[in-house]
């Protein structure tokens, strides 16, 4: 892993450099036409869990999981010859995780392709702006794949401000497209399925379709706020079929779950600006779907200047969910039920999420590097009732 992200860094800063020597400030309007490079952010976070409530045995056992993620974006921008503004933005990531609950798949081998895997996922987008009318419209394309899982994705945004750019309306369409090799516990797989654990090219379909709609107003300098409703469908193969079900009666089976879903989050963002050195962010969210899952989301961050280059966040979020009609704990299914889960997901529990970040941002580059122009540092974490916690720490560089 420390190679894959000194190979990220390097090709980084190689691109970086390139751009440094090649686009030029020039005031002749068809040199405005080259590619600029706008900005570039390299961010590195390190991810653990823990947890005795396991799905893949049940709802028992070990829920212990590392992650270490890379994601390095690139964004480019130039004007045309109408004097639309075209902005790229390439974006990788790449995951490297370990999961001992996933092992337990086929607990009589080691480190099996379950127990660790590596996921690669590209995205690019193009976004078209006219900035004079206050309007943009953009397309996106990713995909992600890894040992057992590949997705396929694309969308569009459009969005429009006001006049006086107080009020912003945006709505954003996406779908993904993804593909599952069906693996099932060692214990419940039929004799034709093939030595790695899942039946020779037999890939299960999910479609995700989801639709984002927000509507932000600036009220006065000092208090901005924001509502966004957030619906979307998916169908297909929503059950993790490697995840096991005991039932009352001692028998087991596959995790089985209905092969549609509707999700409705509606959300709000208020943000209070007292003075230049404080600023409140705040967040709620309510979220239903047909699964019979009902939450609540209310997070606030307060971002304090200890400097005129550096600031300090703390932030909060709690949560909380009602059960989901399909799930219950490990030998509490009936074996007449039609669907069933033990996926501690879908299960009734509150949790919390606090931490801080620190950020510098010096005019004269962090480090004295002119071209480093951020540096943020964030640290989080998370505890929920049913034992589940965990913690991430990230890094973000930002090239400008």
């Amino acid at each position: 892993m420390k190679y894959i992200s000194l190979t990220i860094v390097a090709l980084y800063l190689g691109i970086i450099a390139s751009f440094a020597q090649a686009v030029k400030k020039d005031s002749v309007p068809y040199e405005k036409r080259k590619l600029k490079f706008e900005q570039a952010d390299l961010v590195n976070s390190y991810y653990n869990q823990d947890g005795n409530n396991s799905a893949v045995t049940g709802g028992i056992g070990t829920e212990k999981l590392t992650d270490l993620s890379n994601t390095f974006d690139l964004k480019l921008s130039r004007y045309g010859k109408t004097g639309l503004k075209h902005t790229y933005d390439f974006e990788i990531g790449i995951d490297t995780y370990t999961s001992a609950s996933s092992d337990n798949i086929d607990p009589n081998t080691v480190s099996s392709p379950s127990y660790s895997d590596v996921r690669v996922y590209p995205s690019l987008s193009w976004n078209i702006a006219n900035e004079q009318k206050g309007s943009s419209i953009g397309f996106n394309v990713s995909s992600s794949a890894e040992y057992d899982y590949t997705s396929f994705g694309g969308g569009i945004n459009f969005s429009k401000s006001s006049k006086d750019k107080n009020t912003d309306f945006s709505i954003k369409l996406q779908a993904f497209f993804d593909t599952w090799k069906v693996i099932l516990p060692i214990e419940l797989r039929p004799d034709n399925f093939g030595s790695g654990g899942y039946l020779q090219n037999d890939r299960a379909p999910r479609n995700s379709f989801s639709a984002a709609f927000s509507l932000s107003q600036v009220f006065n300098k000092a208090f901005q706020g924001l509502i966004m409703v957030e619906p979307s469908y998916q169908q297909g193969l929503l059950a993790t079929r490697y995840q096991r079900v005991y039932f009352s009666n001692g028998f087991s089976r596959a995790e089985f779950l209905p092969s549609n879903r509707v999700k409705l989050p509606i959300g709000a963002r208020l943000n209070y600006f007292l003075g230049d050195n404080l600023v409140f962010r705040s967040f709620f969210r309510y979220y239903t779907d047909n699964w019979g899952i009902n939450s609540q989301t209310a997070e606030l961050e307060t971002s304090v200047k200890i400097t005129p280059f550096a600031s300090i966040s703390p932030f909060y979020r709690y949560y909380q969910q009602t059960a989901s009609d399909y799930f219950a704990g490990y030998q509490q299914h009936s074996f007449s039920q039609e669907f069933y889960s033990s996926d501690y997901d879908l299960s009734k529990f509150h949790s919390d999420y606090f931490g801080a970040g620190i950020r510098f941002a010096p005019p004269a580059g962090v480090f004295g590097v002119s071209r480093l122009s951020m540096l943020e540092l964030r640290y989080g974490h998370y505890n929920r009732s049913n034992g589940l916690n965990s913690n991430i720490i990230s890094l973000n560089l930002r090239f400008k």
